[in-house]
């Protein structure tokens, strides 16, 4: 079983997720962060990503910490779940619409952080939540997974919209890289023979 229990205790936050890589999608998700649980539903629901994730953060002062600090912890959990990569598929990629939105991801588990990411958000916020922290969400997350990830919105006007697909095809992404290639058992994908 590709499972992990991580828990990250600091001043601000306190963090512990649980997710088992080969699940169906079952979640328990509160990070105080209404639209933060609902985008990482998202994840357990298309990634097929049974994941229980906690959060008690200092947000009477913003949501930063707890949005960045959820990321770095899952990002923990699935290079943990994840172990020395042997047979996965490694890359995963995936468009998904929503309404007028498109957005594409496109992930390796490359034992290399990196973060390309362009979402051209059209408003500030989508109700409290500050779109500029989608992006310190998935910088926690590629810091601490050790992928490599390109995320692009190539279109959308709903700022809802444009953070769901991204979200969403995050997921699928996901799922796809991490899926085990049948014809590459134990084997793992790179020349070098280690990520």
């Amino acid at each position: 079983m590709r499972t992990a229990d991580i828990t990250r205790n600091t001043n601000e936050t306190r963090v512990a997720v649980s997710l088992n890589l080969d699940g169906t999608g079952k979640q328990s998700i509160d990070t105080g962060v209404p639209f933060l649980d609902h985008m990482i539903d998202q994840i357990a629901r298309h990634g097929l990503i049974d994941l229980d994730v906690k959060c008690e953060g200092d947000v009477h002062i913003d949501d930063h910490h707890t949005v960045e600090d959820v990321g770095i912890t899952l990002g923990q959990a699935v290079a943990k779940a994840v172990g020395d990569k042997k047979g996965i598929t490694r890359y995963g990629h995936s468009y998904v619409p929503l309404d007028e939105a498109l957005s594409r991801v496109v992930i390796d588990f490359s034992g290399r952080p990196g973060l390309e990411y362009h979402i051209p958000f059209t408003r500030s916020h989508v109700g409290r939540f500050d779109v500029d922290l989608t992006r310190e969400f998935f910088q926690g997350f590629v810091n601490h997974a050790l992928v490599t990830m390109h995320i692009d919105n190539l279109r959308g006007s709903n700022s809802h919209h444009q953070a769901e697909t991204v979200f969403k095809a995050f997921g699928r992404a996901l799922r796809m890289a991490l899926t085990p290639d049948v014809r590459s058992q134990g084997v793992i994908p790179s020349t070098k023979g280690v990520l």
